[in-house]
Formats: structure tokens, C-alpha cells, sequence
């Protein structure tokens, strides 16, 4: 018998090690997204503007599918702006960032729905970058009818813009 419970205590030990070795392999959690980084990105005094913080798709059919409106952004300080989180307000929304080299960042969505949250989004001096909104007004189905508000946040390195949020609403219709 005791053969038996050695031989099996050092094949649980084995597979501990190994099992940790391909955690290891892996980067560690797994909670780690390729765009965010785990390191501090010390505060900066540059601000982020919105040009039109707010837009009004008006009246929207659920039938004719996904709106999108651009709010553009500003970095209006002398030194580079980060944007760490971008999260919308609900499951329906989503956003993409569009710095000013053209590149793509997203999609991010309602935190707990799937989609990542943390970025690494650097926004120049004097630099502007587009906040891609896109609403999908069937995600409630029927009871989604009637007006509907919502909102993106952005989470920033900045001391006098350190959140940012932009917002949008629509009469949905069947």
C-alpha cells in the first residue's frame, strides 16, 4: 500500500510542477490583454477635449441595424495623453479608438459582457484621435423601444482630464 499513495503522491507532485511550468510559459493569470501593459504610467498635466460630447441620432428603426457617430478628441497639452480604459454603459454599445496614425483599438464594450476594458492608447501633443461609437438597437429586443441613452468612458493619465465621457441618445423604433 505504500508504494501505491508514494507513487501517486509524486504524480500529483509532477503534475503540480508542470502545470506551473505552463502557467509560467503562459505569462502568469491570464488576465494580462496584449494592448495593457502592467506598468504605472505616471500623470501628466495635458488635458483631453471632446469637440461635441453629446450627439442625437434622432429617431432609428431596430430594423435598419447598428448606428455609428464619431466624437473626435483633443490632446490639448504639451505632452502625451494615455488612454488606459475605455467602457460603455451598456451591452448594446461599443467603441473603437482611432489615434491619429490611423490604428485601431477595440472594441471595448460594458464591463463583465466579454469585451476588454484596458488599453494603452497613447494620444500626442496637439494630437487627435476618434471615438468610434456604435449602437445596436435591437440588442434589447422588443422592449428596447423608446428613448435610449448612453454613454462611453475613457480613463486617462491626465491630472485635469483623468475621465472623459462622451454620450449619445436615439428614439428607437420597431
Amino acid at each position: 500500500m505504500k508504494g501505491k499513495n508514494r507513487t501517486l503522491i509524486i504524480a500529483v507532485i509532477g503534475a503540480a510542477v508542470l502545470a506551473g511550468g505552463v502557467f509560467w510559459a503562459a505569462g502568469g493569470s491570464g488576465s494580462k490583454t496584449a494592448s495593457a501593459p502592467d506598468r504605472e504610467i505616471p500623470p501628466v498635466a495635458s488635458a483631453i477635449s471632446i469637440l461635441q460630447n453629446d450627439w442625437d441620432f434622432g429617431e432609428i428603426s431596430m430594423k435598419d441595424g447598428d448606428v455609428v457617430h464619431n466624437f473626435e478628441m483633443k490632446n490639448e497639452g504639451t505632452e502625451p495623453v494615455v488612454i488606459k480604459k475605455v467602457f460603455t454603459s451598456c451591452m448594446c454599445t461599443t467603441a473603437l479608438i482611432k489615434d491619429a496614425s490611423g490604428n485601431e483599438y477595440g472594441k471595448f464594450g460594458m464591463p463583465g459582457h466579454g469585451l476588454p476594458s484596458k488599453t494603452d492608447v497613447v494620444i500626442g501633443p496637439g494630437e487627435t484621435a476618434i471615438v468610434e461609437a456604435v449602437y445596436d438597437p435591437a440588442a434589447h429586443g422588443p422592449a428596447g423601444v423608446g428613448l435610449a441613452r448612453r454613454s462611453i468612458y475613457l480613463e486617462t493619465n491626465s491630472s485635469v482630464s483623468p475621465k472623459v465621457e462622451v454620450r449619445f441618445s436615439a428614439l428607437v423604433s420597431r
